[in-house]
């Protein structure tokens, strides 16, 4: 019932005039469902057991692990304390006040998240969990939170993996709301002759293209989390799709954003592009929820892509894939996938049965190419030293193997988790003049706080985001953990990982966004006069400090 009720009003809402007068474009399909209650990615709860089998596989690929398995805490189960502030009577219907409900909203997906939650340990739980049903509604709420200085933390997929919605560094509120946007959802507009829609901020990636697919259009954005994260998710955090090569993150996606802050709307103009001032678009970009509420947004779509060829070329090191990699494209061919996988993790993830860097490429556009551009990039990677594994269809086996880990990674998680493994990724971004010495320096520190830490484990890089000045390294650390002492563990490892990147010049992420565990290295990061103008940003459209405090700044 409760779902047929949320098709109803997304189905009314997508009945309304659009942002620019002409009719809104009808919901082609569902609704995003409530979560049922789970634990993690996509564990439900009670837990199923995990395999014997499945166990076994695990301390025979990583050669640690499954010592014990552990359950995770069930929600109904859940004692919080009362919420230290009721709702107002016009707004109570809005509103959840319930154990699970704010339990489900204390954490997002880091491993100290799923640590945390997994023995139901949820000190910082929000007083109340608010679901407006229109943007008139998310201004109620933003205006009673504001009157009432109550911390205001906007929640798309609960899908940050840096601390972004977690209820920390908000002591000194009277009280915590989440602001969960899941039914603000739909394709509210359609402008085909620009290709651009205007797109409810709730609205996760699979129903995004499910919305645009009758109209035969893409937004062609998938990053890891596309299953469950928003577009309002992605704006605020900077997120990146799969594009390796180009239009890499959503800022080159965004046409316009409407959001609401405690001192008013915020709506920017539709707009190829201005040279009018600093742009208010790219403001709220990468904000986290610290300015205001992203409440829709036009973007940038394409057509969806008929034509596709791929191919997988293996390497005898990653510095020499990374090398290969780096001269295509330079050379301006443009891969829509390219991906640089180092040894251990082409290895670990069964991409490859031997420990060779793996290179995975793919071409892909709405109309048949008159050129063959992955011809080309197979001759220039083979000159580099590459060894072709597969091309056209062959490609599949490769680089299917690799897309499967890529995509079940979270799910995979879970279990390694519950199997006592510490699972966690970090990722950064330095000009490729800094290289060779930036990912050897941060490989070494950081294996060296596992080593210190956990007697051994594995810290394995992959390129996700290459340009021509530099590209995106992300790193993996798997290893085993100490009943009760996970946390203290991964937090050391961290601090010396983070050091490592900052000293060797790169970024403190590259897609994964602040939040609040990245706020150290950012500060470091920062220009002082930026950061000043930055909070003198914040003062003016939220003068009590009440947006998502604690992250960005």
């Amino acid at each position: 019932m409760a779902s047929e009720q949320r098709l109803h009003e997304a189905e009314e809402r997508a009945g309304r005039k659009g942002t620019n007068g002409a009719a809104a474009v009808p919901l082609a399909s569902s609704v995003r469902q409530s979560a049922e209650q789970r634990w993690g990615w996509a564990t439900p709860l009670p837990a199923p057991p995990i395999a014997p089998d499945v166990q076994a596989v695990v301390r025979k690929r990583l050669g640690f692990g499954a010592e014990w398995v552990e359950d995770p805490v069930a929600l109904d189960g859940v004692d919080l304390p009362p919420p230290r502030l009721d709702p107002p009577t016009s707004l109570a219907h809005l509103f959840s006040s319930a154990a699970p409900d704010r339990a489900a909203h204390t954490y997002g997906q880091a491993y100290r998240d799923l640590v945390r939650a997994l023995r139901g340990e949820f000190d910082n739980a929000p007083d109340l969990v608010a679901r407006p049903r229109s943007e008139a509604d998310v201004e109620a709420i933003v205006q009673w939170c504001a009157h009432k200085r109550a911390a205001l933390i906007p929640w798309g997929g609960g899908t940050s993996v840096v601390g972004g919605v977690e209820p920390r560094g908000c002591e000194q509120f009277p009280a915590v709301v989440a602001l969960d946007l899941e039914k603000l959802v739909g394709l509210l507009d359609l402008d085909e002759r620009s290709r651009a829609a205007c797109l409810a901020a709730g609205t996760p990636g699979p129903l995004v293209e499910d919305l645009l697919r009758p109209h035969g259009l893409t937004l062609r954005f998938f990053p890891q989390s596309f299953e469950r994260s928003t577009v309002g998710g992605w704006i605020a955090t900077r997120a990146a799709g799969h594009f390796a090569t180009f239009e890499q993150h959503i800022d080159d996606h965004v046409e316009a954003i409407a959001a609401v802050t405690p001192s008013g709307r915020w709506e920017s103009r539709r707009l190829p592009a201005s040279g009018a001032g600093p742009s208010p678009d790219r403001l709220l970009l990468g904000s986290e929820g610290t300015l205001g509420v992203i409440t829709h947004a036009w973007v940038r779509v394409r057509p969806r892509p008929r034509f596709r060829a791929r191919a997988s070329v293996t390497f005898p090191s990653l510095a020499s894939a990374a090398d290969a990699a780096r001269q295509l494209v330079q050379a301006e061919l443009a891969p829509a996938n390219l991906r640089v996988v180092d040894g251990e993790e082409a290895f670990v993830t069964g991409a490859l049965a031997e420990r060779r860097a793996l290179c995975v490429l793919g071409f892909e556009s709405a109309v048949e190419p008159q050129e063959r551009p992955l011809a080309r990039a197979l001759e220039l990677l083979q000159d580099a030293g590459g060894e072709v594994a597969s091309a056209g269809e062959a490609a599949g086996e490769a680089e299917g193997a690799w897309r499967a880990a890529f995509v079940g990674a979270p799910s995979l998680r879970d279990v390694l988790v519950r199997l006592g493994v510490i699972c966690e990724t970090f990722e950064s971004a330095v000009t490729w003049d800094r290289f060779d010495t930036f990912v050897t320096a941060v490989v070494e520190t950081t294996a060296a706080a596992v080593r210190a830490l956990c007697g051994t484990g594995l810290v394995t890089v992959r390129l996700t985001h290459l340009y021509r000045d530099g590209c995106a390294p992300y790193f993996t650390v798997l290893a085993p953990a100490r009943k009760g002492a996970e946390l203290r563990q991964w937090d050391e490892i961290k601090a010396a990982a983070m050091r490592a990147v900052v000293d060797a010049g790169g970024t403190v992420t590259h897609h994964h966004a602040v939040g609040r565990d990245h706020l150290p290295g950012y500060r470091q990061q920062r220009p002082a006069p930026f950061a000043q103008a930055l909070r003198a940003a914040k003062r003016a459209v939220d003068p009590h400090g009440i947006m998502n405090p604690g992250a960005l700044l």
